[in-house]
């Protein structure tokens, strides 16, 4: 039986306004439900990370309604209602907890001089480094100083002079005369990365941040202490000095890396990518992501990426090569190499392409080490949605040895495969020169230079679609950049080539188009679901008819492979 978690809410008032809040809601995120734009400042605190209390900054003025000690009974005012006694000093909204008929105020003069206060003592020796910092135009400190400071400075005496440049791991570069000594990140290596490598030393104004001795911040995570800095003391050895960020546009994406499904925001500008980092989301991925999730951008502008669609390595235009295709697959005996990496609308057209051709089909694991936090142990974004779409039945080989007996048969004479190089998976280039073979792929390999028809596709950074992750929650991305001149969205030219297998003329294809196509023929997708509908946290589909399959995936952050098999093991409703 499916136990459902109950959340009481307690009533509290914030600015004479009440406000329903989760009981144990800290103050800090019971503001945040006020709505209106209305925040308490606050530097070390982080939602995802245990509460220090060092920066006190998100200080606000709390009371409670007053009762008299003998009888207990509210004590109330000339107009009737109940008299609130306020605490005589500001308390910190990060470490008070919401309770019952409570009342805050966050812009009191007593409070407004305790963040002034804050605020002076932070930039007694924080350097005027906005000009040249990266921190710049997403700095808090910067922000609150303008929303909370003086506007001058008293400070006359001369400044703490601190490192500079510091490479503390090969990723991350610290600026230390800039910490505000707010201890997100030693929290973060500590609690959530699990390797306690940074710690502050010296007292005072001299405390420095530092790696232990015999240490570096060089594990997979070292990345994120630089999205949680508050200032520009933390900064990316790789973004460092390239853009600034208001001259960038941000689009949300699904790192590509593993199963898990990173939710991801794209920095681009201009048509390049400068930086990946995350984007929140409770149910996949927090607000984390691996460094080397981060670093796949650099693949778009590869020398080996694939740019003109070919017919015997001539050039020659997308839609000559879908006919060509189309002749291909018409002959008969065809076998499809799906991918774990298409989107879940490209399966889509992929699976009815095999069906049109009655195709084998088949597809190999990218298995591999998981880490037991955001890197699963399937290194592809999609296999789920390969099982939803019907593109597959089962889980995929560990190679083509089985492709390679049908080939060596004369069973086989086309092969379409997307983004695998064959060669590597049992087929040699003299047993591919025994087939047709049409590559679907973004950059080269041994069997794109033997393939007879080359169809380039866009990288994940460049397309619109969707993924299924390693919980069977569908989420969608979106275009942060263009892709190579010329070169269509894979569906545009999947369409061109399904189309005429089933006798009918190819239609403009949008991604609207391709859901209501899918929405219609697969159960798993409710029928009136649409990729632009589709929430940005994602929609979880149901598992049940896959729960016989062995995933490989072990726990990590957001998966357990056992309460997994139980939610969809259990009946609909319970």
């Amino acid at each position: 039986m499916k136990v459902e978690s109950i959340v009481e809410n307690i009533s509290i008032n914030i600015d004479g306004a009440d406000v329903q809040v989760p009981k144990g809601t800290n103050i800090i995120e019971a503001v945040k439900l006020v709505g209106k734009g209305k925040v308490v400042p606050h530097y070390c605190y982080h939602p995802k990370l245990s509460i220090a209390g060092n920066c006190r900054m998100c200080m606000v003025e709390m009371g409670m309604p007053m009762r008299d000690r003998e009888s207990g009974e509210a004590i109330l005012d000339d107009d009737g209602s109940p008299k609130i006694g306020w605490m005589p000093k500001p308390t910190i909204g990060c470490a008070t907890n919401a309770a019952p008929g409570m009342h805050i105020r966050t812009n009191s003069e007593m409070v407004k001089e305790s963040r002034n206060g804050v605020t002076e003592f932070l930039l007694i020796n924080h350097p005027l480094d906005c000009p040249i910092c990266d921190q710049a135009g997403e700095c808090r400190l910067q922000e609150f100083s303008a929303e909370h400071g003086r506007g001058y400075s008293r400070f006359i005496e001369d400044k703490n002079v601190k490192p500079k440049r510091t490479r503390l791991g090969p990723r991350v570069t610290l600026d230390d005369e800039r910490c505000i000594l707010c201890s997100r990140c030693v929290r973060f290596t500590q609690e959530v990365a699990g390797e306690d490598v940074l710690g502050f030393v010296d007292r005072g104004t001299y405390s420095t941040l530092t790696c232990y001795p015999g240490k570096e911040l060089a594990h997979n995570y070292s990345l994120n202490t630089v999205d949680i800095c508050p200032v520009g003391a933390l900064t990316s050895t790789d973004f460092r000095f390239k853009m600034r960020v208001w001259f960038l546009k941000r689009t949300p994406s699904i790192c590509t890396e593993s199963s898990v499904g990173a939710n991801t925001e794209i920095w681009s500008r201009e048509g390049k990518i400068y930086r990946i980092t995350p984007r929140r989301n409770d149910a996949v991925n927090d607000t984390w992501m691996t460094d080397s999730g981060r670093a796949l951008y650099n693949a778009v502008e590869s020398e080996d990426r694939l740019t003109h669609y070919t017919i015997e390595g001539v050039h020659k235009t997308a839609d000559e090569v879908a006919a060509a295709a189309v002749e291909f697959l018409k002959a008969g005996q065809v076998a499809v190499v799906g991918s774990a990496h298409s989107s879940v609308e490209e399966q889509f057209f992929y699976q009815t392409i095999a069906q049109r051709c009655d195709a084998q089909r088949t597809w190999v694991s990218h298995y591999g080490e998981g880490d037991g936090l955001l890197l699963s142990e399937d290194h592809s974004p999609n296999l789920r949605g390969a099982l939803v779409t019907g593109l597959v039945d089962e889980l995929p080989a560990v190679d083509l040895q089985a492709l390679a007996k049908s080939v060596e048969a004369g069973e086989v004479k086309t092969i379409l495969t997307v983004n695998e190089d064959l060669t590597q998976l049992g087929l040699s280039k003299e047993l591919l020169t025994k087939v047709q073979v049409i590559y679907v792929g973004t950059h080269a390999n041994p069997t794109s230079e033997v393939a007879n028809l080359v169809i380039p596709s866009l990288m994940v950074f460049e397309k619109e679609g969707s993924f299924i992750n390693q919980n069977f929650r569908i989420q969608r991305f979106k275009s942060a950049v263009p892709g190579p001149r010329g070169v269509q969205p894979d569906f545009t030219v999947l369409e061109k080539i399904s189309a005429p297998l089933a006798g009918e003329k190819p239609a403009p294809v949008t991604l609207d188009v391709v859901w209501e196509r899918m929405a219609a023929q697969l159960d798993a997708l409710p029928q009136d679901a649409r990729w632009r509908s589709l929430p940005d946290t994602g929609l979880p589909l149901d598992a049940s008819p896959f729960r016989s399959f062995n995933f490989v995936e072990t726990k990590n952050l957001k998966y357990d492979p056992v309460t997994c098999k139980d939610a969809q093991t259990a009946p609909a409703g319970t």
